[in-house]
């Protein structure tokens, strides 16, 4: 029996005989599997897309025209490569923005850390009636009237109390910036 071309080979797989793929395989594997190493510098990866060209030449072998088949068969695999290379970004995109996130993220949570020193050095800055009443109503919650009940004063003294403290304290945590 003649050997038969490539062409002729896919013709019959086209037709149905796909034992005639493993004879194209042998001639090809070997071809198309160094074409994607150099594209994919990846053996593994290479490996995988290898298979992944016979799987498609197989899935779509009704779409062969009857040219050359080393174009046809080699089309097929820039476009696995293709395929890979777009999924291989797309993920590589997506560990980028979550690193970029988590990067993000420490640095917001060491600029509050920073900020919340700065603010304990600012308020540590004060004198301890203006630091009470600042602690009393902007960390505590507390209103004006109940605090001018614990320390014994009226409730329009406390909101100009507490006004002036606040006043004291952006002073001095802008001096520390």
């Amino acid at each position: 029996m003649k050997q038969l071309s490539d062409e002729e080979l896919m013709i019959l797989v086209s037709n149905g005989n796909l034992d005639m793929m493993s004879i194209l395989f042998e001639r090809y594997h070997i071809r198309l599997f160094n074409f994607l190493l150099k594209m994919t510098r990846d053996r593994d990866a290479s490996q995988d897309l290898t298979q992944e060209v016979f799987y498609k030449a197989i899935k779509y072998r009704r779409s062969y025209k009857r040219g050359k088949f080393s174009s046809w068969i080699f089309t097929i695999a820039r476009n696995c490569f293709s395929d890979h290379y777009q999924s291989k970004k797309m993920a590589m995109q997506r560990l980028d923005d979550i690193d970029y996130k988590l990067k993000e993220k420490e640095q917001n949570e060491v600029e509050k850390r920073e900020d919340k020193q700065q603010l304990n050095r600012a308020l540590d800055k004060l004198n301890t009636k203006d630091k009470e009443l600042i602690i009393m109503h902007r960390y505590q919650g507390i209103k004006y009237q109940e605090i001018a009940e614990i320390m014994g004063s009226t409730e329009g003294a406390i909101k100009t109390k507490v006004h002036r403290a606040v006043h004291k304290l952006k002073q001095h945590y802008l001096q520390n910036i």
